[in-house]
């Protein structure tokens, strides 16, 4: 995986992947880091290196990281990680 800095551009790559591919990570987010309970269709409409911002029912919840995003292959070990830290 190339390294790159998370630009608009590369925000809308990995929401579309995001959204084509990781759709039960999404679910898990919003409603593990995101408090919402039984989240519908969850939609990853941005990533930046503070949060990442998902829409779930018309509304967009901001989820942060709890570090500084450097570039695109730290935002791929986060979403990971964040994944792995939430309870069965």
């Amino acid at each position: 995986m190339t390294s790159e800095y998370i630009t608009p551009l590369v925000s809308e790559r990995i929401c579309l992947h995001m959204n084509k591919d990781h759709k039960d990570s999404l679910v898990k987010y919003a409603c593990h880091y995101g408090g919402i309970p039984n989240p519908k269709d969850p939609e990853m409409v941005e990533i930046n290196n503070k949060n990442m911002k998902l829409k779930v029912s018309g509304e967009i919840i901001v989820i942060p990281f709890d570090h500084c995003l450097q570039d695109s292959s730290d935002a791929h070990k986060t979403l990971v990680s964040m994944i792995q830290a939430i309870p069965n």
